[in-house]
Formats: C-alpha cells, sequence, structure tokens
C-alpha cells in the first residue's frame, strides 16, 4: 500500500534509519543503467518529422484524408537493450526498497522500449503507450468536461498571439537569469508542442515560426524552465543518475509539478485548463477507436475549436499511433495541487525527475548517502501568485 510521501523518515519500514556507507552495488548498477538508458528519451522520436508538410496536406484535403506521418530512425538495438538490461544483477542491491526500486526501473524502461520500437506502427504502439502511461478514466473525462462547461473571463489582449521565436528567446533568457542554468535554445520544426525541454541535453526547443502570446511565454518559462529544467539539473547533480534519467512512471508528477507552477506564477488560466481538458478528450477519443480525422471534427465540432488549436490537440494524441500520455497533465496537477493544501514539502519532487509515489524513497535515501538536499528550488513555489478565485473552486473540485 502506497504511504504519503511526507511521512516521517524514522516511521518508514518501521524503523530508525541511520546514516549508512553507500552500497557500491548500487552505485555499480546505477551506472551501468545510465549507459544502457542515456538514448531512451521518449520524444525525441515520437514526434513526427513531417508535421507541417502533412498539416498542410490535411487542411487541403478538406479534413478529409489521415495524415501519413514520418518518424526518426532508431539509433539503437530495442531487443539488445532489453536484454542488456534484465541482464542487471539487482540481487546484488543489500536494501530491499532499493533493489525493488530498480527492478521497477527495468520493468518501466522495457516499456519506453518497446514504445520507441513500435512508434508509426498503428496499434502497436498504442497499447504500448496505455503499458507506460495509461488513458483516460471515466473520472478524468467527468473532470474534462467539468472544466470545459465553464465560460472564459480573461484577458483576450493576453492571448493574442504577436511574439516571434527571437523574442521568445530574449524572454527565456531574461527569465532564466534568476536560475543561472547553462542550457542550449534551438528552434525546429519537429516537435508538436510550443517548446519542449530535451533533457539529456539540457536544451529548450522552441517550434519554429510559431508565434506566442505574452501568457503564453510566462506559462512556458514557468513549465518549461522553472519545473523541467530544475529537475533536469537537480537530477544531474544526485549521486544517483537515475534522477536525471527519470523514475517509473514519472511524467504525471513532472508535468502536473509544470502546471501547478503556472498556477502558482498566476499565469493559469481557465483557458490553459481547457486546452489541457481537450487533451484528455482527444485521449479518450483513442480508446474508442476513432482515427484522426474523427478526433479533428470531434474538436471542431462538438468542442468548437479552431481548426489550428484542434489539429495540434489532435496530432498529440495520434503522433506515433496513438500516444496517451496527455491525459496526465490534469491529474498531475490533481495530485500536486492536493499536496500543497495537505502543506506537503514539494521540493523532494525537484530532486529530479521524480515520481511522487517514490518520494518517501528519496527522503530515506539521504539517510544513506543515495540523495542529497537540492540546489535549484522554483521560484514561483515561494509565493501564490494565482487570483483567480474560479481556478481554485475548479481544482478543489476535481475527483
Amino acid at each position: 500500500m502506497r504511504q504519503p510521501f511526507t511521512r516521517r523518515i524514522d516511521n518508514i519500514m518501521g524503523q530508525t534509519l541511520q546514516k549508512a556507507d553507500i552500497d557500491p552495488a548500487v552505485l555499480a548498477i546505477d551506472r551501468k543503467l545510465n549507459d544502457l538508458v542515456k538514448k531512451i528519451e521518449l520524444l525525441n522520436y515520437v514526434n513526427p518529422i513531417n508535421i507541417f508538410q502533412e498539416k498542410k496536406h490535411f487542411f487541403g484535403s478538406k479534413y478529409s484524408i489521415n495524415p501519413k506521418f514520418k518518424y526518426r530512425k532508431i539509433d539503437f538495438d530495442a531487443y539488445r537493450l532489453q536484454q542488456e538490461l534484465f541482464s542487471l544483477d539487482l540481487a546484488s542491491i543489500k536494501d530491499q526498497d532499493t533493489r525493488n526500486f530498480y527492478q521497477d526501473v527495468i520493468y518501466d524502461y522495457s516499456g519506453l522500449i518497446e514504445c520507441i520500437d513500435t512508434i508509426g506502427k498503428g496499434s502497436r504502439f498504442y497499447y504500448n503507450s496505455l503499458k507506460s502511461f495509461g488513458t483516460p478514466t471515466d473520472k478524468d473525462v467527468a473532470n474534462a468536461k467539468f472544466i470545459l462547461h465553464l465560460e472564459d473571463d480573461e484577458d483576450v489582449h493576453e492571448m493574442i498571439p504577436v511574439f516571434g521565436t527571437e523574442e521568445a528567446r530574449e524572454y527565456f533568457e531574461t527569465f532564466n537569469k534568476p536560475y543561472g542554468f547553462q542550457y542550449n535554445i534551438k528552434y525546429s520544426t519537429k516537435i508538436s508542442a510550443a517548446a519542449m525541454v530535451q533533457n539529456n541535453t539540457q536544451t529548450l526547443i522552441l517550434q519554429k515560426n510559431h508565434r506566442f502570446s505574452a501568457n503564453q511565454l510566462k506559462v512556458l518559462a514557468n513549465h518549461e524552465i522553472g519545473v523541467h529544467m530544475v529537475t533536469t539539473f537537480n537530477g544531474l547533480e544526485q549521486p544517483l543518475k537515475i534522477f536525471h534519467n527519470g523514475f517509473p512512471k514519472n511524467v504525471e508528477t513532472q508535468e502536473g509539478l509544470a502546471v501547478f507552477s503556472e498556477y502558482m506564477s498566476g499565469c493559469l488560466t481557465l483557458h490553459r485548463l481547457k486546452e489541457l481538458s481537450h487533451r484528455v478528450i482527444a485521449t479518450d477519443s483513442l480508446r474508442k477507436g476513432f482515427d484522426f480525422r474523427a478526433t479533428f471534427d470531434l474538436l471542431t465540432n462538438h468542442y468548437k475549436l479552431n481548426r489550428e488549436e484542434a489539429y495540434g490537440i489532435t496530432l498529440r494524441a495520434h503522433r506515433g499511433g496513438g500516444f496517451t500520455k496527455d491525459h496526465l497533465y490534469l491529474t498531475g496537477l490533481k495530485k500536486i495541487y492536493t499536496a500543497y493544501q495537505k502543506k506537503e514539502d514539494l521540493n523532494v519532487l525537484l530532486s529530479g525527475k521524480v515520481s511522487i509515489e517514490y518520494a518517501g524513497l528519496v527522503e530515506r535515501w539521504k539517510t544513506m548517502g543515495l540523495a542529497d538536499a537540492i540546489t535549484h528550488t522554483n521560484k514561483a513555489f515561494e509565493q501564490n501568485n494565482n487570483k483567480s478565485q474560479k481556478l481554485d473552486f475548479i481544482l478543489q473540485n476535481l475527483k
């Protein structure tokens, strides 16, 4: 049974933990694992390389011909990599909790390898995505519909896309100054989001030729730099490389933290929550057997999105053959908001690409010399700058 992640360290496993010598087997397994998994960054492979060409064809066909996406070639042997993962000598790790954790890691990365190996292969990829990311429950869909029925009442001027990528770059560089991260900024036409962090190269990638609104710049800065860069650089400083590579099922926690950072900084809007809700609806359409055209039609005709918004959300859901990750933003936000309301310390979740389910283990590792206190914190978490009572009402009433 999972325990609250803030339970006292001296109660974990019913024993008082003392600072101990680091088990060399843990470090050896962690290093070997790092050598094996450092190429496994799913978003590097699942984003099509012909997004805008297929968008043009789809619009030109009056939305009648499904896009035919192409993907980057995999530069590793998936089968051999899985063999090497399962050959790691986990039995050499003395501590049972740590040994069980690395077993979870191996199963999780094995699933991600299968996802990457089946990108573009229709239902094979979809079923592997289900294994790694799950699918929206009826409760998740109900939460999304609850948000979508509410009326927007926000300043439209903040939402007008008027800033180019160079202006965005300048904004992010200024935002980064208090953090002081040394990272790269690149432009790409091969990402489905307006911006994303590439963890293994410490790179912020901006969608080339995208136009950003003032609100979107604030959202992306607090989301990508305030959380994804913070956890990237904190992870690099930890004794175990798994903090940087990523804990099992960490996406929900990391995206929840990132959207919560938007909330705390005061730039989260109902419009943004509706965007995340539309992603849940699009992801749920996969479960119902919708193809690209049907999901696009659902978003444009039933939910009245314009074709640009609908295409972007439909692309996110259907890339690879059916990518279910996007429903985790809302569920993650709810979990983090609940922890915040309970006055839990969120800093342990910023230690790296950590999952909330393993936060108690991270605290225990600190007593074992396997984890350190974080260097970088999220500036937005220092003070709640949300002014919207409607947002609080929504977050308090998500099921």
